[in-house]
């Protein structure tokens, strides 16, 4: 009997699609940093990075990988010019699917559209990679690339003994973090990420790469502090650095059975830690882990600037300390490993949702916050691979007060905040809908119920909400007025509103 071999064309996978108009434009124009789908090495290496698995399910027509700042205005004036015509010619002034874009920093998003875009163009600005240390005007600093993680930073500023104000999570991307405000072990004592950028070199619609600083361009160096990217892309960050040896950080492993008491001691703690601008958190975070099914606690502690071999004074004196726990992690170590035990703890891979909201530090609330959590597990038992999450952690007047003026709305609070979200993972896509509509529920509920006791506030941190949620709106009427202001100066023909799929937008 004779074996019949397969032959290649008979083993290759489906016919890829054709590519569009716009890939193949700029694929002429930038021959070697442009990959459609048949470039299948390269261009599955930017779809399989992402952090959730739903933007790794999107695909786009092509990925953009730009060399340098003149690629990158290249790409741009292609995106404009096509953006452009089809505006003109369309009857309701959208332009085609086809020749929307999106943007990559590192891809560390829940929502399926934020940095890419179905059928669309991918800048991809891995190759935006540059950690370089300065000394400028006797005021030390780095210049970053908007590709890095934060992974890249810590890796070569540990080296050297130095740290800047930057993400607590090494895979996060320094882009989206930084435009979105930014939350760092360092913000006890210097203030919100975005409060620590001395300038931001950005790629304008019209294809220039201006600089926009305290000094220059000034009202744009201001709506980027939270603006996310509403006014162009951002290629690098010159942010300030300092002196930092070793950290001590860690997690406290707890039985659910100790929920009321950890709620507590967070609320003590919060209401006065204030007072050691090394001491950041308390993250207090209150899973349910589907195939184990059990529910456990975790609380992330961190001092910036530990004594040698020993808690330091502001935990060893609080009520954390004396909470039986399971297991710590707690211990002296590099900023670099304190950011990657933050990544371990949700890997990428999985489907991901965040959602969060903002109240005041109330114990009442707390409890009433945690049983709506509580509350919903019922209904999520089947969910296979579930990872339920409420996370609790501080916002502090004192660190609000920190550093350059920002649009957040944030400079008139005077007493302690908490963000309240959750960080919910999965398996399956017929899960989807399931969790999106749990984790809304939760969110409006906690709203409602703050609404009642009085402890509501009206900020929501834009790297954390959802799709559904509009974080500008939180800011502020004059604030959202300003950033349109801005965004119209800037980019006149709203390339980054309509042009631009991903982020959050200024509704204009």
């Amino acid at each position: 009997m004779r074996l019949l071999r397969s032959s290649p064309k008979s083993l290759a996978q489906p016919d890829l699609p054709e590519p569009t108009a716009i890939s193949k434009k700029l694929s002429e124009a930038l021959p070697n940093s442009v990959f459609l789908p048949r470039d299948a090495t390269a261009f599955s290496q930017s779809m399989s990075s992402y952090w959730a698995k739903q933007e790794c399910e999107v695909t786009p027509a092509c990925v953009v990988r730009p060399c340098n700042d003149q690629e990158l205005s290249t790409a741009i004036k292609i995106l404009k010019h096509a953006y452009h015509e089809h505006t003109k010619a369309s009857a309701s002034g959208e332009p085609d699917g086809e020749h929307l874009f999106a943007i990559r920093s590192g891809g560390h998003s829940c929502v399926a559209n934020a940095a890419t875009v179905k059928g669309g163009v991918l800048i991809d600005l891995k190759s935006f990679n540059e950690v370089t240390p300065l000394d400028d005007h006797d005021e030390s600093c780095v210049v970053i690339g908007a590709g890095c993680r934060w992974m890249d930073v810590s890796k070569v500023l540990d080296e050297i003994g130095l740290a800047v104000v930057g993400g607590r999570n090494s895979a996060v991307g320094v882009g989206g973090l930084t435009l979105g405000g930014g939350l760092s072990f360092f913000c006890p004592q210097f203030g919100l990420v975005c409060s620590n950028v001395i300038s931001y070199d950005i790629l304008l619609a019209s294809g220039s790469i201006i600089t926009a600083s305290a000094t220059n361009n000034s009202d744009l160096w201001r709506a980027l502090k939270g603006g996310s990217n509403n006014f162009g892309i951002v290629t690098r960050f010159k942010v300030r650095s300092f002196p930092s040896a070793k950290i001590w950080s860690g997690f406290l492993y707890m039985h659910s059975s100790q929920a009321a008491k950890v709620i507590a001691a967070f609320n003590e703690v919060v209401g006065r830690i204030d007072s050691d601008e090394h001491a950041a958190g308390p993250i207090a975070c209150f899973t349910y882990v589907q195939p184990l099914g059990l529910q456990a606690i975790s609380v992330n502690l961190v001092h910036t600037k530990p004594p040698e071999k020993k808690w330091p004074a502001c935990w060893d004196k609080s009520s954390f300390k004396s909470l039986f726990r399971l297991w710590s992690t707690c211990k002296i170590r590099t900023l670099t490993s304190a950011t990657d035990e933050m990544n371990a703890l949700n890997p990428p891979g999985r489907r991901q949702i965040l959602a969060s909201t903002t109240i005041k530090n109330d114990v009442t609330t707390l409890v009433s916050i945690h049983a709506v959590y509580q509350n919903a597990i019922d209904s999520l038992r089947s969910v296979k691979g579930l990872s339920w999450t409420l996370v609790l952690q501080p916002l502090l007047p004192v660190w609000l007060h920190k550093g350059d003026t920002n649009p957040l709305g944030l400079h008139d609070v005077n007493e302690p905040l908490v963000l309240v979200s959750f960080t919910v993972n999965w398996q399956r896509d017929e899960d989807d809908k399931k969790l999106h509509a749990a984790t809304r529920r939760s969110i409006e509920e906690i709203e409602r119920i703050a609404l009642e006791n009085g402890t509501s506030h009206q900020w929501r941190y834009l790297n954390y909400c959802a799709s559904w949620q509009k974080p500008f709106e939180s800011y502020g009427e004059e604030n959202l007025r300003f950033l349109r202001e801005v965004s119209r100066i800037y980019d006149p023909e709203g390339l980054f509103q309509k042009g631009c799929v991903g982020g959050f937008k200024l509704d204009m």
